[in-house]
């Protein structure tokens, strides 16, 4: 059996960092069995012994209300050697609540008391020898964004698993009844804390004042416009060196490689011995191979007279127009990549400051009124950066209406940041003002969406239980540590289904099946007459299943053929599109097949319906 120490606490008190710091960034997400809950493990050494470190979901209860709860306490009563509690200063009462149920188990505990310094500034003091002695456990005082009290954390960590004899089921040794736990909890905050009159901090203030009407409207109209100059603006600033290196020095090279190597077996008629390549003067006079013992040289335009046949199909689908080696760079690098990076660099600053949760609570009676609780604008910052961890976050909503329609909204309303570089590019291409126009139009959809969803789907909702965290300036070693996390598992994650993409586009652009497609006069008929779209821009559509952005990226390479209205419609189209494949897959597991299915027909309709209409009607001012 595994040497399992369980990493516990409520929602926002900092696990995530404790885990990270104590086990390295590389870590194992785990599906608990029977359910679509996932938690983090990674490997921890104290002492000469290897234990498993298990981030526990965050709960406020082991008498679960929700999945993610019932996760967390059938965790604990699998059993665990030790376990790490981290406690919120600023909250301790509630998160006592906690302690108290964990200390009904037969299982060695240590606290950590995190946030300290956010305690002290809202002049809070807690007595941490008191509370030790409150708890009969070893209590540390730590700040995590910092790394202050980890290595007394470490020592008194391995000192319990000394005296650790807790490695099977975790049985109850006693019970009470919860109101004496909050009572228990109530007591102990008293004895252990002090507060001072002292006013609150700048941040205090400010972190009230966003909850509010005015000036919390104002400051969202202000932070969601930095937000979409910093994706907007950043991205094209970073876009421009890569354009650059793509497409002034990468495609050529490569272009040049391959016509080169081409035009040498059409003329030879053999094979290279040794496939040494030496570029002589430049990439336009030529190149000289080492073939069977002596240099040939050989001039690139050799390449024009003999080749034919399946060489120019297979050198189409590598350097043409959609080769491999050519939208590879073009779409995934210098389109995508920048805006991906400027958005993780908004919505981090976002989510680690703490604003994130303020805008759901001064947002909730707007997203009632629409059929959900306001928390649910989580899910949909969420979903900018990728639906998948989204909808799968929405386990955390207290009824299954709430449920299926955040997926809903977000599949049909809400475009994941790959998406978003690709449409930013796009409609920054033809006028600075289409990017704007295109997230009031996304904006109008949402709202459209869940007013029709609130109605189709049955059910209730639930009023919105939410905490919020304190309002913090990010710590910048954790800042740029989880920004380089994020991008690492966007390469990993979004960057390989897309070459598959790119692999298929190649393909069939190279192979002349697109161009089959595209002149297929029912394919005219919806693509041309309906959506007012060139025949080339099929391709678009067949892609966009595979991949959300790729319903886009093939279209920057009409530009400037395009007109504003044909690049407005077409960013229409994507936004409206299905999701891509891995999103089905979660709608499946999640709910039924049944509805990803209506969800994979309804975005397709819908898409081509009101893409149309937005075609027809400009048609008739433009």
């Amino acid at each position: 059996m595994k040497k399992k120490i369980l990493l516990m606490g409520n929602p926002n008190v900092g696990k995530s960092i404790f885990f990270t710091e104590l086990t390295g960034v590389h870590a194992v997400s785990s599906n608990f069995a029977g359910t679509t809950v996932d938690f983090l493990e990674g490997r921890l050494k104290i002492g000469g012994e290897e234990y498993v470190l298990i981030d526990v979901p965050g709960t406020y209860s082991l008498n679960p209300s929700s999945e993610a709860e019932a996760v967390a306490s059938r965790l604990m009563e699998d059993g665990a050697v030790a376990v790490i509690c981290v406690l919120d200063a600023t909250n301790l009462e509630r998160n006592l609540h906690l302690a108290m149920e964990l200390m009904q188990y037969d299982v060695p505990i240590i606290f950590a008391l995190n946030m300290t310094d956010v305690a002290e500034r809202q002049g809070i003091t807690v007595d941490t020898a008191r509370l030790s002695q409150e708890l009969n456990a070893p209590v540390i005082k730590t700040v995590a964004v910092k790394k202050e009290g980890f290595d007394t954390l470490l020592e008194r960590l391995a000192e319990v698993l000394q005296i650790s004899d807790c490695g099977g089921k975790c049985e109850k040794c006693h019970s009470c009844k919860d109101e004496e736990k909050w009572l228990s909890a109530k007591e102990i905050t008293g004895r252990v804390t002090k507060k001072n009159t002292s006013s609150p901090s700048f941040l205090d203030r400010l972190g009230l004042k966003m909850i509010q009407p005015f000036p919390g409207l104002p400051i969202a109209a202000v932070v969601l416009a930095a937000l979409v100059g910093v994706v907007v603006f950043g991205g094209r600033m970073l876009r421009m060196p890569l354009i650059m290196l793509t497409d002034g020095l990468i495609i050529p090279f490569l272009r040049t490689l391959f016509e080169g190597i081409f035009a040498f077996f059409a003329t030879e008629g053999g094979s290279l011995s040794y496939r040494y390549l030496f570029y002589d003067g430049g990439f336009q006079t030529g190149f000289r191979v080492f073939y069977d013992g002596a240099f040939r040289s050989v001039s690139y335009d050799v390449y024009s007279a003999v080749s034919g046949g399946f060489a120019d199909i297979l050198l189409n689908v590598l350097i043409g127009e959609y080769g491999i080696f050519v939208i590879s760079f073009q779409w995934i690098i210098a389109l995508i990549l920048p805006y991906v990076f400027s958005f993780y660099i908004g919505i981090t600053f976002l989510e680690d400051s703490g604003y994130l949760p303020r805008v759901s609570v001064l947002f909730d009676n707007l997203m009632r009124k629409l059929g959900v609780q306001g928390g649910s604008l989580i899910h949909v910052f969420l979903a900018l950066g990728c639906a998948v961890p989204a909808i799968l976050g929405s386990r955390t909503a207290t009824t299954r209406k709430e449920k299926m329609m955040i997926a809903t909204v977000i599949c049909f309303a809400v475009p994941c940041i790959s998406q978003i570089g690709a449409l930013v590019a796009l409609m920054g291409a033809f006028s600075w003002w289409m990017s704007p126009l295109m997230l009031l139009f996304a904006i109008f959809v949402f709202i459209v969406t869940a007013l029709i969803a609130g109605k189709i789907i049955k059910g209730k909702t639930d009023p919105l239980i939410l905490e919020i965290p304190n309002l913090l300036m990010p710590n910048p070693k954790t800042y740029f540590r989880k920004l380089w996390i994020r991008m690492k598992h966007f390469l990993k994650d979004a960057e390989l289904p897309m070459l598959g993409a790119v692999f298929l586009a190649a393909l069939l652009a190279g192979t002349g099946v697109l161009q089959m497609i595209a002149s297929n006069p029912q394919v005219q008929l919806v693509v041309s007459g309906w959506l007012g779209m060139p025949g080339d821009a099929v391709i678009a559509l067949i892609l966009g299943i595979v991949r959300r952005e790729m319903s886009v990226a093939p279209l920057l390479t009409l530009y400037p053929s395009l007109t504003h209205l044909q690049a407005f419609v077409a960013g229409v189209v994507s936004l409206l599109y299905l999701p891509c494949l891995s999103v089905f897959g979660i709608l499946a597991k999640e709910f039924r097949i049944r509805f990803a299915l209506a969800i994979f027909a309804g975005t397709i309709v819908s898409a081509i319906f009101v893409g149309g209409i937005v075609n027809q009607i400009g048609g008739l001012f433009l």
